[in-house]
């Protein structure tokens, strides 16, 4: 019998976009641009720290807005069943310094991210635990024979869900799912538990 193992981004997925709550709390609408719309990730941080710059924004201001999201209706209830079946782990283009209060939320799900550098409550800069880690991560634990099922909603999680074993869509916008038509695109829990099911018995 296979030994599965299952993958999901954070933001989108199983919480709202961090970047979308904190633009409309600051009301700088440049701020809105996320994975779903830029797929070079780097030039979307670097773009996004300049702005943090330009508006005097710190580090505990994002916390503040991070502090008031919960996570999407039915996440938890879907995370739970995941984990009561089969190991899972949460693949996030996110910070440590973000994700705290989600993850406690979330019952403290296993998280692999990236890091913030931090000086004086500014954010400088940011390390990446290592360009394209969750393509890496299911390659890794594909290495270790595992079969990975993975869930992503945007550009910068389809070479996670192209690399796993099955890889699935979770509600992911248009453009993301008219630039990836071999990425079964599902819009709810209740489905992608069904698909996951299936594809770890067969």
């Amino acid at each position: 019998m296979k030994q599965t193992i299952v993958t999901l981004d954070l933001e989108g997925v199983l919480v709202p976009e961090i970047w979308i709550a904190v633009a409309e709390k600051t009301k700088i609408p440049e701020l809105r641009r996320t994975t779903r719309d830029e797929p070079d990730y780097d030039k979307l941080m670097k773009a996004r720290l300049m702005i943090l710059d330009q508006h005097g924004l710190k580090l505990s201001d994002i916390q503040d807005v991070i502090g008031t999201l919960r996570p999407l209706p039915g996440a938890l209830e879907f995370l739970r069943e995941l984990r009561a079946n089969w190991q899972v782990i949460i693949l996030s283009d996110t910070f440590e310094q973000f994700a705290q209060p989600l993850m406690r939320q979330l019952e403290w799900p296993t998280l692999f991210c990236h890091r913030l550098i931090v000086e004086h409550d500014r954010i400088t800069n940011y390390q990446l635990r290592q360009p394209d880690q969750k393509k890496k991560s299911v390659a890794a634990l594909k290495a270790l024979n595992y079969f990975v099922i993975s869930a992503g909603d945007s550009y910068n999680d389809t070479s996670m869900l192209l690399e796993a074993n099955v890889g699935f869509l979770l509600h992911a916008p248009d453009n993301v799912k008219r630039d990836f038509p071999q990425l079964k695109a599902l819009e709810n829990y209740p489905d992608l538990l069904a698909e996951i099911r299936a594809a770890a018995k067969g």
